[in-house]
């Protein structure tokens, strides 16, 4: 979470940039973020030069190696004088990003202008081509004039060198960000919190050989914490193989906003994923065929809001008949993965009680077809300041052949920040206590139903419609008050007045 100091230098920045013309909040996020990524090239380079000079051993460069591609550098231009940097970004920096292929800026001739490369040369990065350059085809820099951009740049550099040294900048500034937006949690565009998507990575652990999917990716979030868990666990361990796969097809996400799926391979190419399967679509319309293909689903799918039901694909519509959003992603999600594959999303809570056909044949698929393992239920705040929904993670495995024996239900009611709109950091956070828990259900069994969690048979779900709501299987323990009889009550009354009558007759006497 960013801080006040912080939200203050955004704003200022953001306050340059709409005084230099530029009033649509969304073109003004596009514009930073932009920025952003650029700096951070030139930081990963400077990293790349580190770790060659230190081993000896070379490393591929982002940058070309020429007098005009070092200048493209953030850290060679950003002293320069404001209608030099402006020419240096405009004409040559943004040109080149988006043409980049394979984690690197394309080669500038003597006058700085791109050259083309032959045909064929990046025959072997061409999935960089499509994951990348073709979201920023429609790309423009629109920051208007030399001392607009030399504002955003100062203010940025100040921001990066003095207060957001080791924070996940790309998520944390983009969350605030939005919070600008009128749209923001109408949409869907607002981030999952990271401490959320990492307790849900937690919960479905991916490996260096798995294919992981965000099926509404927004800005890659749950595919980053993802690439984070892998390199955490096996950075040490992974062969050549599985480096490559890493870098490109393990991670694949889907949007219909190509701000966001510029932003998704911008975020993606940052943490060594060059070259990803991020592709516009409509995941639950008849233009996704996918089916079967990954190990691993993390998402938090759109919840407001219906479809064209002539659009929906007919094989969601099998499992279940609706128009709702939020029940035809589940259905995707079982589509989506392979038989031992598993899944971490976030629901509303009305997919877990909700009455309609839709809602109990969905809840019905997860129970008796595939292996449902864990409703986790959140406190109604984890979203806050962008929306008030109460929701639940729902953790399943496909099988196709059922496997539900026991559901685990966790109440959490703290995820480590207050659940206002402010989101400050608190002592209370059940998260590491679900993780520890659900490594070990063997331990739950004995747990009783007035606890925080605890294990519900198959059987009883089924006989309750397929119910997933929490409060439907906890028990409430009501401890007996004992309260004083009336004779008791009349006394201290009559007690009281006394001294009321005592008390007047005191003042009167003083008048």
């Amino acid at each position: 979470m960013i801080t006040g100091a912080i939200k203050n230098k955004v704003d200022k920045i953001w306050t340059d940039i709409w005084a230099g013309g530029i009033t649509n909040p969304l073109t003004v996020i596009e514009q930073l973020t932009y920025l952003m990524f650029i700096r951070s090239l030139d930081e990963k380079e400077l990293e790349n030069e580190a770790f060659e000079n230190l081993t000896g051993q070379p490393v591929e460069k982002i940058f070309p190696q020429s007098e005009q591609g070092q200048a493209m550098r953030w850290s060679r231009f950003q002293e320069r004088d404001p209608r030099e940097m402006f020419d240096v970004l405009s004409r040559r920096v943004f040109p080149a990003i988006k043409q980049m292929r394979g984690g690197k800026l394309p080669e500038l001739d003597a006058d700085g202008n791109i050259i083309e490369p032959d045909d064929g040369a990046f025959d072997e990065k061409s999935t960089d081509v499509t994951a990348f350059s073709r979201y920023m085809e429609d790309a423009m820099f629109l920051i208007p004039t030399p001392q607009v951009l030399q504002k955003i740049v100062t203010g940025l550099e100040d921001l990066y060198e003095h207060d957001l040294a080791g924070l996940d900048m790309q998520g944390d500034l983009y969350e605030y960000m939005l919070s600008k937006l009128s749209t923001a949690g109408q949409n869907g565009q607002f981030r999952t919190p990271k401490h959320i998507r990492e307790m849900m990575v937690e919960l479905v652990p991916p490996t260096p050989d798995d294919k992981i999917c965000d099926p509404a990716c927004g800005t890659a979030g749950f595919l980053v914490s993802a690439a984070e868990s892998v390199r955490r666990r096996f950075e040490s361990t992974m062969t050549p193989e599985q480096w490559k796969h890493f870098a490109g097809e393990m991670f694949t996400g889907f949007d219909t906003d190509r701000t966001m799926l510029r932003i998704s391979a911008m975020n993606l190419m940052l943490h060594s994923i060059t070259h990803p399967e991020i592709d516009y679509k409509d995941s639950v319309s008849k233009q996704n065929n996918i089916a079967g293909q990954f190990d691993v689903v993390l998402a938090n799918p759109p919840f407001k809001g219906t479809v064209d039901a002539e659009s929906i694909h007919d094989n969601l519509k099998a499992v279940t008949n609706t128009k709702k959003t939020e029940l035809l992603f589940l259905a995707l999600f079982l589509r989506l993965l392979k038989k031992g594959g598993r899944c971490a999303c976030i629901v509303p809570d009305g997919v877990l009680f909700g009455s309609s056909k839709a809602h109990q044949a969905i809840r019905r698929e997860l129970v008796e077809n595939h292996q449902l393992q864990a409703v986790i239920s959140m406190p109604s705040g984890v979203f806050k300041p962008y929306a008030g929904v109460s929701t639940a993670v729902l953790v399943f495995t496909k099988t196709g052949a059922g496997g539900t024996e026991n559901v685990w239900f966790y109440d959490m009611k703290a995820d480590g920040f207050s659940l206002d709109d402010k989101r400050s950091e608190t002592q209370e956070n059940d998260i590491p206590d679900i993780i520890e828990r659900f490594r070990h259900l063997d331990k739950e069994a004995g747990r009783q139903r007035t606890e925080q969690s605890f294990l519900v048979p198959k059987e009883e779900i089924a006989g309750n419609n397929y119910d997933l709501s929490i409060n439907k299987y906890k028990k409430v323990e009501y401890v007996p008050v004992e309260y004083p009889s009336t004779a008791e009550i009349m006394a201290d009354l009559h007690e009281l007045e006394l001294e009321i009558t005592e008390g007047l007759a005191e003042l009167e006497e003083m008048l």
